[in-house]
């Protein structure tokens, strides 16, 4: 591992997550190359940053579960090229029902080159530190859909309070969100703002 990048979960004590790339639970539908443990890794920076976003989510009854943070450019490769091929049901329907899957990258739901593998992006959501329970956000994490966009008609107004918040803690702390994917935030002050690392999640 770089020596700039560290484990969130061990940077940030009582951190949640659930590395969706390193298991078969993705809109792939298998482990993606790169991922070789269920962990999450990104910059020193950024895990600095996290831990001000915990603190202040633990205030308001809230705790953070992580689903990716560094991701090795062979897996944004693996993305282009999976995007490529022929249509599979279950995810379509589960992430993409209402998008040509040939129209993922221009859509700006994939990327050819990711803020993910600078580091510098975090995907994550809320949970209640009192039942454990995911905040609802009118969609799943990786829903390629407008209903996961910021702003989105369609959700309820809790669902879009729940999204607000999860804005307002991470914009508090230096990261800016993504405008097509309520989950997805960069740290603005990145500090590998122009490599795109490849080496493995270990």
């Amino acid at each position: 591992m770089h020596k700039g990048f560290v484990y969130l979960d061990e940077a940030i004590p009582g951190v949640r997550w659930d590395a969706k790339y390193a298991t078969w639970d993705n809109f792939t539908g298998a482990p993606v190359p790169g991922y070789t443990v269920n962990r999450i890794i990104g910059s020193k920076e950024m895990a600095s940053a996290l831990r001000g976003v915990k603190r202040k989510a633990e205030e308001l009854g809230y705790g953070l579960l992580l689903w990716d943070g560094y991701r090795p450019r062979r897996a944004v490769t693996h993305f282009l090229r999976w995007a490529e091929r022929a249509e599979n049901d279950e995810s379509k329907s589960r992430y993409y029902p209402n998008i040509d899957k040939k129209s993922m990258l221009s859509l700006g739901y994939i990327a050819a080159k990711s803020g993910h593998s600078r580091g510098g992006a975090i995907d994550l959501t809320l949970y209640r530190l009192g039942t454990n329970e995911l905040l609802p956000m009118g969609g799943c994490f990786d829903l390629m859909d407008r209903r996961s966009h910021h702003g989105a008609v369609g959700i309820s107004a809790a669902e879009a309070e729940n999204r607000r918040n999860l804005k307002r803690l991470m914009e508090a702390f230096g990261f800016a969100p993504y405008a097509y994917e309520w989950w997805h935030y960069s740290l603005i002050d990145e500090p590998f703002p122009n490599t795109y690392f490849d080496f493995r999640v270990p």
